[in-house]
């Protein structure tokens, strides 16, 4: 299999094939979740929280009132657990996950931190069942405070709360306007019939992660599928054998690739894929940095955490997908506050990549047009950095108001 094939195959499974609706609905929302199977979450919101958008580049304009309906009303159909890191994931996946929450729990946490405190964590959960859905905060605030005690404050209530969530005592039942988590018990956000079902054995939970992860990627090696859900070496190792002897995985060897490939029975091999779209950082086209330079020849990195002069392409990177290649990358920022609140788009800097077509800068343009019309701001501004910030401003205008 060619370097192109693999590529094209891997953007049909994340969805880029599908045809988007002029009005999402839940439905449209449902079939894009197969697809990526989970959506990362992070508190960033420099232009939009990190799980709305991996929905917007496969779906277009939507009303993100979807995914909280999905998240927090009944049926719920996802809900927030560390599946790849913390994600969305299906609610149907909570049974297949038990045992990673029983590691949790014998680790005491994801890392091994949280020190055992069983008084507070019996008083936590009798306060959450008293209380119903509450942030780390409120329960911070309420509970009784003791010197002669743990000297309880708000960062231990919120690592223990983490360590009941990560090991499945609670479950979270949705977010704050801050964006704060509100944790419950968990058969108040579960719903009851998938509580219901049986733990399945560590052999069958590590083959239906590897079996979901190898859809949502079509083409794969090993350790991109192991990352897709972050599970233990020997385990995937073991599943991916497991189906590759089942006849659900095809080994395949992708060229230029330096690892084994293997190909999902059932994913598609399209001649052409026609996308457009900007992709955040955390969207699993891009997630696996060695897949994304072994697909796209593309090198990103995330500089967030990058002090600002050392930074090579900005704060905020977007890789912009058109067709089937990352054509550029752009560093964008909404600025709520612009204009008395009217808002803008602004572009802080573009840059094309190497062989990127001529239509580049036209396609990012329009591309930016309709993302500012979803984050409801009402210009675009193009700051002059980057090689493709020329172009894209003479499109776009140096601060052009949108009809």
């Amino acid at each position: 299999m060619s370097v192109a094939q693999a590529r094209r195959v891997a953007l049909a499974a994340q969805g880029f094939l599908d045809k988007r609706h002029a009005a999402p609905t839940m439905r449209t929302f449902q079939r894009t979740l197969e697809r990526t199977g989970v959506l990362q979450v992070d508190s960033v919101n420099v232009l939009q929280r990190a799980h709305f958008m991996p929905l917007y580049s496969r779906m277009g304009p939507y009303d993100v009132e979807l995914l909280r309906r999905a998240a927090e009303r009944r049926p719920r159909r996802i809900v927030e657990y560390w599946a790849h890191v913390q994600a969305y994931m299906p609610v149907e996946l909570w049974p297949v996950m038990r045992h990673r929450m029983a590691s949790y729990r014998e680790k005491r946490g994801k890392w091994g931190t949280v020190d055992e405190k069983p008084g507070l964590e019996a008083d936590l959960i009798a306060e959450v069942r008293d209380r119903g859905a509450s942030t780390a905060r409120s329960l911070d605030d309420g509970l009784p405070r003791s010197k002669d005690n743990w000297g309880w404050n708000w960062s231990e209530t919120r690592r223990v709360l983490d360590y009941l969530f990560t090991a499945g005592e609670l479950a979270i039942a949705g977010r704050n306007s801050q964006f704060e988590i509100l944790y419950d018990l968990p058969e108040r956000v579960i719903p009851p019939e998938i509580l219901a079902l049986p733990t399945p054995s560590v052999e069958e939970a590590s083959r239906e992660l590897i079996r979901r992860a190898a859809r949502s990627h079509g083409v794969a090696t090993g350790p991109d599928l192991r990352d897709y859900y972050r599970m233990p070496v020997a385990a995937a190792a073991a599943a991916v054998a497991e189906l590759v002897e089942e006849g659900e995985l095809l080994p395949v060897q992708v060229q230029g690739w330096t690892r084994p490939g293997y190909l999902h029975r059932d994913a598609r091999l399209p001649r052409r894929v026609d996308a457009r779209a900007l992709l955040s950082p955390f969207d699993p086209v891009v997630w696996e940095r060695r897949r994304t330079e072994e697909l796209f020849d593309f090198r990103y990195r995330i500089e967030i955490y990058v002090p600002a002069p050392q930074r090579v392409h900005g704060y905020y990177v977007l890789p912009f997908l058109l067709r089937d290649r990352i054509v550029g990358r752009v560093d964008l920022k909404a600025d709520r506050q612009f204009d008395a609140g009217a808002g803008r788009l602004v572009v802080k800097a573009a840059y094309a990549e190497p062989g990127a077509p001529a239509d580049a800068a036209e396609e990012l343009a329009a591309e930016l047009r309709q993302l500012a019309g979803w984050l409801d701001l009402a210009s675009i501004t193009v700051e002059p950095r980057g090689d493709l910030a020329p172009a894209l401003a003479a499109l776009v205008g140096a601060g052009a108001a949108l009809g």
